[in-house]
């Protein structure tokens, strides 16, 4: 097994005013992307994948120069990895509203000169959808092999049979959710206000005024890291270990290591991260329920999708997206006699886990994978 090597990032340029759920337009937009493998002849073996909260277009390989990043999917893309870029043509996007390089509220407004801010209109995932949707037409891609995606990912691939069931074959969804439950939408909304009550937030609109929230991005981090791992990791990593070797009896310096790890999290990630697309990207995820527009009835969402086979995976120590709201899709898909086939796996790692190389988690991928490529031909 190896890796792609030195990637660059390409970008797509679409004038074409895009509709979004809310009623806004954005009007002028670039979306940068990546590409992994060769697309065949008959342009059948391409496979999208969905990124999710602070992930990007950068899903496999490494840069040149100074920032060396690896792909954040790196250990699963790949010659000879479960999604086997010997075998497929595989695309990452960066969605609108991120901020790693496609249009977003860090950018200009071309209707006003000045910078969006908070006045980049919201995005849910259909609207990310339908641009990926473009940006396929725009490689000539008119069906997908297959999509795929983790946590707010896995919604994405899930939408894309939902509004283009004739634009893709497969559906791999992976520690996602039919919508988000009331805990879940609760954490986001403690994130967004520790983001919004930061008085660098001047309102969404911190960029005219030379400075970033980064006290609220800290803290938003360290609450949604929380949630992305299991009780029993963090007591495995970390218990009850104090940073020195007494107690310091301290209200307001750190005592214990786990206090020093997300202390860090949160400050690296208030480095890179934008405050404005955090708070997009939580909404999105708030938004995101197809059986919404079906009188709550999740199955008639799914009716559409008969013609497709689905991939459903969950962890059995993901609090955040727990297999019983996997098993809700895996339901409603039945309901519909389409065919799915449904791994859960027993890991320890948390919701971070479809993240990470578990050989039980990847033989499952590679095994579809191998199917998806047979089909092929």
């Amino acid at each position: 097994m190896g890796s792609v090597g030195i990637v660059k990032p390409q970008q797509e340029h679409f004038s074409e005013p895009l509709p979004l759920r809310s009623g806004a337009v954005l009007a002028d937009y670039t979306l940068v992307y990546e590409t992994y493998g060769t697309l065949n002849a008959d342009r059948s073996n391409a496979v999208l994948v969905c990124h999710a909260l602070n992930a990007s277009h950068h899903v496999a390989g490494t840069y040149e120069g100074e920032d060396r990043s690896e792909g954040w999917w790196d250990n699963l893309i790949g010659p000879g990895k479960p999604l086997d870029t010997d075998r497929f043509f595989v695309i990452g996007v960066n969605n609108a509203g991120s901020c790693f390089g496609s249009t977003g509220p860090m950018h200009v407004n071309p209707a006003t000169g000045g910078i969006y801010g908070a006045d980049f209109p919201v995005q849910t995932v259909e609207d990310w959808v339908d641009a990926q949707a473009r940006l396929m037409t725009r490689l000539g891609i008119e069906r997908l092999a297959a999509v795929i995606g983790g946590s707010l990912g896995g919604m994405q691939a899930l939408a894309w049979t939902l509004r283009y069931p004739a634009r893709v074959r497969h559906c791999i969804a992976v520690a996602t959710a039919p919508n988000l439950s009331a805990q879940n939408i609760a954490f986001n909304e403690v994130a967004r206000r520790a983001i919004i009550t930061d008085p660098d937030f001047h309102g969404g609109h911190f960029y005219a005024h030379g400075v970033v929230p980064k006290r609220g991005l800290r803290v938003a981090r360290m609450i949604g890291h929380i949630t992305y791992l299991s009780d029993d990791a963090m007591e495995a990593k970390f218990g009850r270990e104090l940073r020195a070797a007494e107690l310091g009896y301290s209200t307001q310096e750190i005592e214990f290591q786990i206090e020093s790890y997300l202390r860090h999290q949160g400050d690296k990630f208030s480095e890179y991260f934008d405050a404005n697309t955090y708070l997009l990207i939580t909404r999105a995820l708030d938004y995101f329920d197809p059986a919404r527009d079906h009188a709550g009835d999740l199955a008639r969402a799914f009716a559409i999708a008969r013609e497709h086979k689905f991939l459903v995976v969950s962890f059995s120590t993901d609090w955040r997206f727990s297999p019983a709201r996997s098993r809700e899709i895996v339901k409603a898909l039945v309901d519909n006699r389409i065919e799915v086939s449904y791994a859960e796996i027993d890991a320890p790692h948390g919701h971070d886990a479809f993240l990470l190389e578990d050989p039980r988690y990847h033989n499952v991928l590679r095994s579809y994978f191998a199917r998806i490529a047979a089909e092929i031909g």
